[in-house]
């Protein structure tokens, strides 16, 4: 999951994407209202933080344009205690959520993990597939109760494809939400991805949809679209 920090305060830009990537997101920064509109113009976020202070281009603008243009990602604000007129203007132009400043992370996450879940159409914070449990809240995987330790790369692959159950997702568009804007991105790398977390998984749950991508489902089918079962030889 890729989600954008915009923030002009440098410090507080900083504490909040090293949370964020510590719980296992990918992130971008942007430190005024100009770059931050472009970025989420540009970029596909599963999750935006926007302050609405911002220089060069107010967040509430930053968040109109985007709706205007059709962005519909969740975007979660960040507003001074006593500026409660901000929030109003933020939820007016399109604000899923809010956090008054000064807050804590703790509160920050649970907030935007509820805002992906309910984009995706999900209301607990506990994914299942089959045999296949992932609770993004203590970031733990089990399978079959037992759990699975996953790299922070096959964590992020796993949690896009839960969020985005019985949907076929292309190579592309994992390499999109998997990695932030700075990353050398190889779409080729994500067959070895998955490879690697089927084996680790060690079930059938993610299946390869000949010419389209990936597609995560219990029982193995994905409503009648063409499949390649497993290459032995991704997983090695």
């Amino acid at each position: 999951m890729r989600l954008l920090v915009v923030e002009d305060d440098k410090d507080l830009n900083r504490q909040i994407a090293s949370a964020l990537q510590q719980a296992g997101y990918a992130v971008d920064r942007a430190f005024d209202g100009e770059e931050g509109w472009f970025l989420g113009d540009t970029e596909p976020y599963d999750a935006v933080v926007l302050d609405l202070g911002l220089p060069r281009k107010d967040g509430v603008s930053v968040l109109t344009e985007w709706r205007k243009a059709g962005r519909s990602m969740p975007v979660l604000i960040l507003t001074a205690r006593d500026r409660w007129g901000e929030k109003v203007r933020g939820f007016d132009a399109g604000a899923d959520d809010y956090v008054t400043k000064p807050f804590h992370v703790e509160e920050l996450l649970a907030r935007l993990r509820a805002l992906m879940r309910r984009a995706a159409g999900h209301a607990s914070s506990v994914f299942s597939c089959g045999p296949v449990s992932f609770d993004e809240r203590a970031g733990r995987v089990l399978v079959n109760a037992s759990p699975v330790k996953l790299t922070s790369h096959e964590y992020r692959l796993l949690a896009y494809l839960m969020h985005h159950q019985g949907k076929i997702v292309s190579r592309s568009e994992i390499v999109e939400h998997l990695y932030d804007q700075d990353f050398d991105r190889d779409s080729n790398t994500i067959e070895v991805f998955v490879g690697r977390l089927r084996k680790k998984l060690g079930v059938d749950v993610i299946q390869t949809v000949r010419g389209l991508g990936y597609v995560l489902t219990p029982d193995g089918k994905s409503g009648g679209a063409l499949l390649d079962r497993p290459d032995p030889a991704a997983s090695r």
